[in-house]
């Protein structure tokens, strides 16, 4: 499969051009022009280019790219080690943030609520990239927290007082900014990633409940939809490698 078609194929279905990003989405650096593997995985750290090369890949695809907004520019250290890395082997990189986050079917919002049994209805936040929905049964604070422990084999922190939960909101990722504009859609508890020192407090007092799952933990299934998707659609071959992160 060529490389230039994989790029189109994906920037087709996850509509790259509709979002206003933080950094570019699609081919970030060209490799070889033909890929019959390709490596999946959250963040493009040296870990998983390392992983990529031992595994023969052709080709990584990832959630966290490089180029963000209002980063040093410089290719140096640890940025030169990386891209040095694609080069020499001819890694094609293509990446995909909030295009991934947001699709209704493949995206980390979705495949997150997918194991967490919720249902979406609705819409919050900048470029509707919140989720707003029901449980699949009812359940309480405390249930929520021990189902977001056993899908993400890790246990959320979770600030807020035991009660039944009748909307839930959620965003992957470094999303805990956007608590205050899941209050205003109504949300009895709301899920993130990340948490800051101001998510407490804005918590307690609004008396919507926070989990946060941990950012990576959050975005390990997008991107695994994702690939599987490339792979089916191309006959290729695909893998996830899972670089850990605590945060």
């Amino acid at each position: 499969m060529a490389t230039a078609e994989l790029a189109r194929y994906l920037d087709e279905i996850l509509e790259t051009a509709r979002f206003k990003d933080y950094c570019p989405n699609g081919l970030q650096v060209e490799g070889r022009s033909r890929v019959g593997k390709i490596v999946a995985g959250v963040t493009a750290c040296q870990a998983l280019l390392d992983a990529a090369v031992a595994r023969g890949a052709d080709a990584v695809l990832v959630h966290h790219g490089y180029f963000w907004r209002g980063e040093n520019p410089t290719l140096v250290g640890i940025r030169q080690r990386r891209i040095k890395t694609l080069i020499d082997h001819e890694l094609n990189l293509l990446a995909y943030h909030l295009p991934l986050d947001a699709h209704p079917e493949l995206g980390n919002n979705a495949q997150l609520a997918e194991r967490l049994g919720l249902v979406a209805d609705a819409r919050f936040g900048e470029q509707d990239i919140g989720w707003l929905g029901r449980p699949c049964q009812p359940m309480t604070l405390q249930e929520l927290a021990a189902r977001v422990g056993q899908a993400l084999g890790r246990s959320p922190l979770v600030v807020g007082e035991d009660r039944p939960l009748r909307r839930i909101a959620w965003c992957t990722g470094g999303a805990q900014g956007y608590l205050e504009a899941a209050v205003v859609a109504g949300a009895d508890a709301y899920i993130s990633g990340e948490i800051s020192e101001p998510t407490v407090h804005l918590a307690r007092e609004t008396g919507v409940a926070y989990l946060a799952c941990g950012h990576h933990a959050t975005e390990r299934y997008g991107i695994q939809a994702l690939a599987r998707r490339v792979a089916e659609h191309f006959g290729i071959d695909w893998e996830f490698v899972d670089i850990d992160n605590p945060a």
